[in-house]
């Protein structure tokens, strides 16, 4: 699926995890309990989510890898694919991710640090199986005004957001996610502008990610942003929408979406 093509629209629930709940935070730190995983997964599947993604947020802080068997719970009781991301150092993660019920492995951190790592998983499990996840924040030396972070948005890299989103184009990643740090958890939108830069600068389907807060968010993010998907967290885990009403609204409004 490449930008601007009018293939459906997909709406993405994602659980941030940490220690085995679901937290949600702001700037991706003040960090609270939410939900437990396999509840919130299983309520989301129920109620037409068309992904749902899994990401362990302080597992490279915290130095281990992704919660397996947590995933293996979520997938037991989901029929939606899951985008799993967190900790994800070596093709042998990736593997484990799928052997646990990912359909996607998404990488964040080992992405900049070891992009051989990328190129590695794609080959041996093909670009629709790897997606490259660039946090990133306001930086005006940058040249397109965003910087890459890692460590779940704790490490500045100097990198330009838009630049590496090229980087892994070429390394044959299969999809992008970028999250504003700027913009996360305060729910007045999402970075259209970095949103949009990548989608135009690779041609990928991107997915969206970090601020949204109204109906109209989830628009801005297709017309304006060019994403091919829009991911949120906090408006779903504390009933401000449902996935369903996500998707009436951006179908009212001409975007194509599966009901």
């Amino acid at each position: 699926m490449r930008s601007g093509s009018m293939d459906k629209i997909r709406v993405i629930p994602c659980l941030d995890m940490k220690d085995g709940r679901v937290v949600k935070g702001v700037h991706f730190v003040g960090l609270r309990d939410a939900a437990d995983p396999v509840e919130a997964a299983r309520a989301y599947d129920e109620g037409g989510a068309d992904e749902i993604a899994f990401l362990d947020i302080t597992a490279t802080v915290e130095k281990r890898r992704t919660m397996f068997e947590v995933l293996e719970r979520v997938a037991a009781v989901v029929a939606a694919p899951i985008t799993v991301g967190g900790g994800i150092k070596s093709v042998e993660d990736v593997e484990q991710a799928m052997a646990a019920g990912a359909s996607c492995v998404c990488i964040s951190s080992a992405a900049f640090r070891d992009p051989e790592m990328v190129r590695e998983a794609v080959k041996q499990f093909g670009s629709e199986k790897i997606l490259a996840a660039i946090d990133a924040d306001a930086n005006a030396a940058c040249a397109s005004g965003r910087e890459v972070y890692i460590d779940g948005g704790r490490t500045a890299t100097g990198k330009d957001a838009i630049e590496f989103a090229k980087e892994m184009a070429d390394l044959g990643v299969g999809q992008i996610l970028p999250t504003s740090k700027a913009m996360d958890g305060v729910r007045e939108g999402y970075d259209l502008e970095l949103t949009r830069g990548i989608a135009e600068a690779t041609g990928l389907p991107v997915i969206a990610s970090g601020g949204a807060g109204k109906l109209e968010h989830f628009y801005e993010a297709v017309a304006e942003g060019k994403a091919a998907a829009v991911l949120a967290a906090s408006v779903f885990h504390f009933g401000v929408f449902t996935v369903r009403q996500v998707k009436e609204y951006l179908k009212e409004r001409g975007i194509p979406v599966r009901l």
